[in-house]
């Protein structure tokens, strides 16, 4: 019998976390320059892109170190579109990037996840590197589209004719971000997350249970490639341009470490993650120009060894991550500590 003075009162951390995150970005034009407002969308993107991975490996244990491909894809397709065919509407671009970035994922997971045997995580983790180089080396010497050069002078997003420039502009991708953030945390929360949670717990035991993981795996990372192909979209648009490099592993490589840093398997903690890297990135390049890739990166190698659960877990209790449910019972234990002792 549950004892309701053994349950603990307990902060929510989480929603405290999303409240200041949210005001934050809202109040930067407001507060700031120019530069501090481009540098905010840039920030809101490569979240988007974070969080695309974050739902991939935190929740479903796909390690895509290709999440780029999905990115390249959706912003390659919105800047051929804007050039090739002046298509700048928001309501048909950022659509086409969506479905872009959905059927390179798609066509990843049937070649990496729906095989007659559920595959490895260093098997997938290297498919999508594979994938992403590959992908930046077509590009690179597709003449088509641009080659080396990519393609430059993108023009701007446009709704209802007029241009989305500056703050306008800005609060479209704050408006779209928070959409997707929304959407992924009540899929999280769904009961199609308690099937995500039991994946990345006890995967074995849902098989036995009759559940298709790999179909599972399948739909949340198309799911992730569509929210990574619209934030590069987005990213194409703010910055101008597309360029090889949208599509590589450095990027892929930097996606995988902001989430890491933040924390996994809490969505939050990858728009904190990509926050507090682009930031210490920023400062530390302006005050030690020669050395600050090494400085950054000693900083999050020391992140990643000491805090696995990133820096989101100084502050967020496990109990309360994203993709933990259940209540505690007279004993403060919860379903995993009871499961454990069961043993």
């Amino acid at each position: 019998m549950i004892n309701p003075r053994g349950l603990r009162a307990r902060i929510r951390v989480i929603p405290l976390l999303e409240v200041v995150a949210a005001v934050a970005f809202v109040l930067v034009p407001a507060f700031h320059s120019g530069f501090a407002t481009d540098f905010a969308g840039r920030l809101i993107v490569l979240g988007l892109l974070a969080l695309s991975f974050d739902l991939a490996w935190g929740y479903t244990g796909i390690l895509s170190f290709g999440q780029a491909l999905f990115f390249g894809a959706g912003g390659y397709a919105a800047a051929l579109v804007a050039t090739r065919l002046d298509v700048t509407s928001v309501f048909l671009a950022l659509p086409i990037s969506v479905v872009a970035g959905a059927v390179f994922s798609f066509a990843a997971a049937l070649l990496l996840l729906m095989g007659k045997r559920p595959p490895t995580v260093i098997f997938v983790a290297l498919g999508t590197l594979a994938g992403s180089f590959a992908a930046e080396t077509l590009a690179a010497g597709w003449n088509a589209i641009g080659a080396a050069n990519g393609i430059p002078s993108v023009p701007y997003l446009t709704i209802h004719g007029a241009q989305l420039r500056g703050v306008p502009f800005y609060y479209v991708i704050l408006g779209l971000a928070a959409v997707i953030y929304i959407g992924s945390r009540l899929l999280v929360r769904s009961q199609l997350g308690l099937v995500l949670a039991g994946i990345r717990q006890q995967e074995a035991r849902l098989l036995y249970l009759g559940y298709s993981i790999q179909r599972v795996k399948a739909l949340v990372f198309v799911f992730s490639g569509a929210i990574a192909g619209l934030s590069g979209a987005l990213f194409v648009f703010h910055a101008g341009y597309a360029s090889p490099e949208i599509l590589g592993v450095l990027l892929s490589t930097k996606t995988v470490f902001y989430v890491f840093f933040g924390g996994v398997g809490a969505l939050i903690g990858s728009i904190y993650g990509v926050a507090i890297v682009e930031i210490c990135g920023n400062i530390l390049s302006q005050a030690y120009p020669n050395v600050w890739p090494v400085l950054l990166g000693a900083i999050l190698l020391l992140v990643v060894m000491f805090r696995p659960s990133g820096l989101i877990g100084l502050v967020v209790p496990l109990a309360e991550r994203v993709g933990s449910f259940g209540g505690r019972d007279g004993n403060g234990k919860g379903p995993r500590e009871n499961a454990q002792a069961g043993r």
